[in-house]
């Protein structure tokens, strides 16, 4: 936002991360994203706070971008963070405004959220509450917010509508689609589990290529030339993780199921386990190399985060399979470009190298886990150099086979021959 002109004021009640951005300095990895930081801070469009009485006093129009992660020992979401920052921000309120929800949230929320507000402002009525759900991946995050391919706004009125409009007007022409709240909560569930369901298709169709000793990598691109079907998330591998949509699939599950539409989803129970499963397939295939245990077995693990371009280690297949072939007896050691301290402040037990070439130091079998360029690149006669034997399991079906093949490397992959 302050990017496209407006005077920002960002509010977060961690007065660390508050004091590094002040500093312009970015509490995660997203390219692009520290240079928009430093440029809006030095033109003084931008400013951080911790008190929610400073920000009331500052905004007509205050964004709620916190997480909404998986309640424990359930699917559903929790939204306590968002009840949270309505409790806090809402008695300083007592002027007109537009709260506007950016999170991902069980249907419903956003009605509750706006009696809520209503109730505890000052202002009463003239606090409205819209919903504009964000459809950012990470790793693009700074491009898919200053050029997204839709704007959904959930409004209850025509004034909201305006507000929001001129607040994105500086975008240009965007496809804008104007809801009610639950259409808007539901946009950004149903997308993800779309795109979940996607993802487990074709790793489901690697479980079937791996059983008929077909190879899942032509199948899929056979299929990504039928413009129904389209290549995007058709690559089959260790499957997803994330923030996102892990919990997102279970939480949609969980308030269908409150709503006594349970039988709508359950096949993203099957969408969930399909890719649970590949995490497993993999620990398999790493155990097969090692030559049927990991006892006496050095690991070396490419990959830490979710995916690549992202620190984020929240749910990461990489992660789950480095811990599971610890927990089973290999000697693990694990690499990553950007995700190393978030790894090690999660699971200090492990290992961790300072380069691809240091984790695979001495490895009996080496996993490449988290679709780094970096990792993409290596040349498999360096990388065999220092291994122990040249065994690789690709899990993101990134490298060439007859490349690594050809310099003597025992190359597998999920769904290939």
């Amino acid at each position: 936002m302050a990017e496209l002109g407006f005077e920002v004021m960002g509010l977060d009640i961690d007065e660390a991360k508050i004091e590094r951005l002040r500093r312009g300095e970015l509490p995660i990895h997203e390219p692009g994203l520290g240079e928009v930081l430093r440029r809006n801070l030095d033109a003084g469009r931008l400013r951080f706070t911790t008190s929610y009485e400073e920000a009331a006093a500052f905004g007509d129009v205050h964004f709620v971008c916190v997480g909404t992660p998986q309640k424990k020992g359930e699917n559903a979401a929790d939204v306590s963070y968002l009840d949270a920052v309505v409790e806090s921000l809402a008695p300083h309120l007592d002027r007109e405004c537009l709260v506007v929800g950016k999170s991902t949230v069980p249907v419903g929320t956003a009605q509750r959220l706006a009696d809520k507000l209503v109730r505890l402002a000052p202002a009463g009525a003239q606090v409205e509450l819209a919903w504009n759900p964000e459809f950012l991946r990470e790793g693009f995050a700074v491009h898919d917010t200053l050029h997204p391919d839709r704007i959904v706004l959930g409004v209850a009125s025509e004034k909201a509508e305006k507000v929001l409009r001129e607040v994105y007007e500086p975008l240009g022409d965007v496809p804008i689609i104007v809801t009610d709240y639950p259409t808007a909560e539901l946009v950004k569930s149903a997308a993800n589990a779309f795109l979940a369901t996607k993802i487990s298709f074709i790793n489901a169709m690697a479980e079937v290529c791996e059983a008929a000793h077909a190879d899942v990598k032509l199948l899929s691109t056979a299929l990504s030339y039928d413009e129904r079907i389209g290549g995007r998330f058709l690559n089959a591998g260790l499957g997803f993780g994330g923030g996102c949509l892990p919990k997102d699939i279970r939480a949609f599950m969980a308030r269908a199921g409150e709503l006594g539409a349970d039988q709508a989803l359950t096949f993203l129970r099957e969408v969930d386990e399909i890719n649970m499963r590949r995490r497993a397939r993999m620990v398999d295939l790493a155990r097969e190399l090692a030559g049927g245990s990991f006892h006496g077995c050095t690991v070396g693990v490419l990959g830490a985060a979710f995916k690549p371009n992202s620190d984020d280690i929240r749910d990461s297949p990489a992660l789950d399979v480095a811990v599971t072939i610890g927990r089973q007896g290999g000697r693990v050691t694990v690499y990553d470009p950007v995700a190393l301290d978030n790894a090690r402040k999660a699971h200090p037990q492990l290992s961790y190298g300072t380069s691809a070439l240091d984790a695979a130091r001495g490895a009996h079998v080496v996993l490449l886990l988290t679709e780094w360029q970096e990792f993409i690149e290596l040349d498999p006669e360096v990388l065999g150099s220092v291994v122990s034997d040249r065994k690789i399991v690709d899990g993101r079906n990134a490298l060439d086979p007859e490349v690594w093949r050809a310099a003597g490397w025992h190359y597998r992959a999920l769904g290939r021959p």
